[in-house]
């Protein structure tokens, strides 16, 4: 996404005449004797000089980072206020192309002129530095949300199992992230069934079993057509007979707009009542997963997010704007293919991946 914003900004400063200083006296004419130790104590910068006025910033981002931005005290320059819109402006038109949704954009408008106007850049600090520094800021407080240490979560269960309802459109994922999570509830030391309460698609109740089979993980399914419901209340029976500590219940691909099936999604939740219902969309869908994940949380009511394919979004507007829109932490993220590819999300690496230099997007 930065890279996006910086080259755009780039563009209209190569586009821009540069701004020139008034001529003074000093450089009119030339400076009388007497008066060379005071010009030598505030110089012009002169083109060619090996000795510049002001220290070059340090070099790289991560070095930049460990100095102030900003100026506290009379030294410094202030950025004008029409740079500052004609920066809002850019911005929008950038991240509207990044999958952002317009209210975060709003949002990072409104946090980028309380940061920006008004405040003095320290010198060696230029825009480009102080607009990054402000959007890694704001776009790091959106991402970093009160969130469920899950495992924390399953052993402090009153009773067992601890029961997660993943929700989701086809095609997002969800099967193979539930069976991603079987993988890492185990490696936490924390063993699952799968209730294969997909009964409605061709194919993923044999989906399930392959994975089941792959992992060591026990799948309770029903015949093909079978009620969704009762899959679940008979795998956390089983659950509960066995001293299983997690449930994974795996739903039908739904659209928010089929009713019968979000009342189907809303029985299982009656009949099982899950610790966690977790919405999984994928990233690549763009802002069509903002708003799927904003109607299932109307619709059915959602704690957390599973987004998949991260890896491959270069964009990055997705994840911040769904956690925005429907204020709910995303929980895990899907990096790729393997079983393993299922990580805890970390704010700070989606905020360093989002700026990072030289990335596409």
């Amino acid at each position: 996404m930065w890279a996006a914003i910086k080259s755009r900004l780039r563009r209209k400063a190569a586009n821009e005449p540069a701004e020139t200083e008034p001529p003074s006296s000093a450089t009119a004419q030339p400076a009388p004797a007497a008066a060379s130790s005071q010009a030598r104590a505030a110089p012009a910068p002169v083109r060619g000089s090996s000795a510049p006025a002001t220290p070059p910033p340090p070099s790289g981002s991560r070095a930049k980072q460990q100095e102030p931005t900003f100026s506290e005290g009379f030294l410094g320059r202030r950025l004008k206020e029409g740079t500052i819109e004609d920066v809002m402006d850019d911005l929008e038109i950038v991240l509207l192309e990044s999958d952002v949704a317009l209210t975060v954009i709003e949002r990072l408008r409104r946090d980028l002129r309380r940061e920006l106007a008004g405040r003095k850049l320290r010198y060696g600090v230029d825009a480009e530095e102080a607009i990054r520094t402000s959007l890694m800021t704001s776009v790091r407080s959106i991402l970093t949300r009160p969130s469920t240490d899950l495992v924390q979560a399953v052993r402090a269960h009153a009773s067992k199992p601890y029961v997660i309802l993943f929700v989701g459109v086809n095609g997002t994922g969800k099967t193979t992230s539930i069976a991603k999570l079987a993988v890492w509830l185990k490696s936490k030391g924390l063993s699952s069934v799968i209730a294969a309460s997909d009964t409605f698609r061709a194919g993923a109740i044999e989906q399930l079993l392959v994975h089941g089979e792959r992992l060591g993980v026990r799948v309770v399914r029903q015949q093909e057509g079978s009620d969704p419901a009762a899959v679940a209340f008979d795998a956390v029976a089983h659950a509960k007979a066995k001293g299983v500590d997690v449930v994974l219940v795996d739903t039908a691909g739904r659209q928010h707009t089929n009713e019968n099936l979000i009342e189907e999604a809303k029985k299982i939740r009656r009949v099982v009542s899950p610790a966690l219902t977790v919405f999984v969309g994928d990233a690549l869908s763009g802002n069509d997963v903002v708003e799927q994940a904003r109607l299932f949380d109307k619709a059915i009511g959602i704690d957390g997010l599973i987004l998949t394919k991260l890896d491959a979004d270069v964009k990055g507007g997705a994840a911040l704007s769904a956690t925005f829109v429907t204020k709910k932490p995303i929980l895990f993220v899907g990096v790729g293919q393997g079983y393993s590819d299922l990580r805890p999300f970390d704010p700070e690496w989606m905020v360093q991946r989002l700026f990072q230099e030289g990335t596409a997007g």
